[in-house]
């Protein structure tokens, strides 16, 4: 139904490709696993025309979690996860002044943040500098994607929950909580920050399956706290659950659709890796 290749969809003047996209098969059924960010920008839009048809006829959309879903969930988990009964821990003097210059250069009030542990503000501050750079939480893929099954009246099926996300940053002590967010201040002052928020969105944006190699191999070698929190809880700790999921899914119906961060799908202990392991079978398309 669709021609395959960016050369392709050159010629029909069509979107190109974007992200990654693999097909899981086991049993007779199928299923699409397809690579997302979680920030946007209007240039990423309209996604290609092979995916809009796989999403246009998939009787399920699965994603992390829904962001178009219920907005209480989401402030109930911000509130047990995010936010210090007491007031977040005190940076020390020197980090709490450099601190102050970031939430003044993204115009962020201090108060609204003082309540937030150190986990979240270093999570807000990374989305701000996104924002700086270019790629907006309001844009991003899984949002977008959200947005069209909502309008079409598809299944979604979330394979997480925003409770069970958050709680990973809550497993952080709030010593280690602190040296997260001062690795975040440091990644955004040496410019680090903004120039992998440009190598993610590049990659992602072209479906740039080397460079997509080299930011997992890079994340496999960060030795930083944050780095290895990254590597080792939010990504090598999620993928076993969500590979389940998506064998559950796909046992239930044919043809669905999955669409994860894109940082899921690559590496040693990606989930299309893991999927393989339990014997399905995964070809890359893009």
């Amino acid at each position: 139904m669709f021609a395959f290749g960016p050369a392709a969809a050159a010629e029909q003047g069509a979107a190109p490709n974007r992200g990654a996209l693999f097909k899981v098969q086991q049993g007779g059924h199928t299923l699409y696993l397809f690579g997302t960010i979680h920030v946007g920008a209007r240039d990423f839009y309209p996604l290609e025309p092979r995916l809009a048809g796989l999403l246009k006829n998939a009787p399920a959309l699965a994603l992390e979690i829904d962001p178009l879903g219920d907005p209480q969930q989401l402030a109930r988990a911000v509130q047990q996860h995010g936010l210090a009964a007491k007031g977040a821990p005190a940076l020390a003097p020197a980090w709490r002044q450099r601190l102050d210059r970031l939430l003044q250069q993204y115009n962020i009030e201090p108060q609204t943040v003082a309540a937030m542990k150190p986990w979240l503000l270093a999570s807000l501050l990374t989305v701000s500098e996104f924002a700086a750079q270019g790629y907006e939480a309001s844009l991003a893929v899984d949002a977008h994607l959200s947005k069209q099954a909502h309008d079409a009246g598809q299944k979604i099926v979330e394979l997480e929950s925003a409770d069970s996300q958050m709680a990973l940053f809550d497993q952080m002590s709030a010593a280690e909580q602190l040296v997260f967010l001062q690795e975040a201040i440091e990644g955004i002052e040496d410019k680090e920050q903004a120039y992998q928020a440009r190598e993610i969105a590049d990659a992602w944006r072209h479906a740039d399956v080397k460079a997509l190699e080299a930011l997992a191999l890079k994340a496999e070698q960060d030795q930083t706290f944050s780095g290895r929190f990254v590597q080792k809880v939010l990504l090598e700790g999620r993928n076993p659950a969500l590979a389940d999921g998506m064998v559950k899914l796909m046992a239930r119906e044919n043809n669905s659709v999955a669409a994860i961060g894109v940082l899921h799908l690559i590496g040693k202990t990606s989930v299309p890796e893991l999927l393989r392991k339990r014997g399905l079978t995964v070809e890359r398309i893009y």
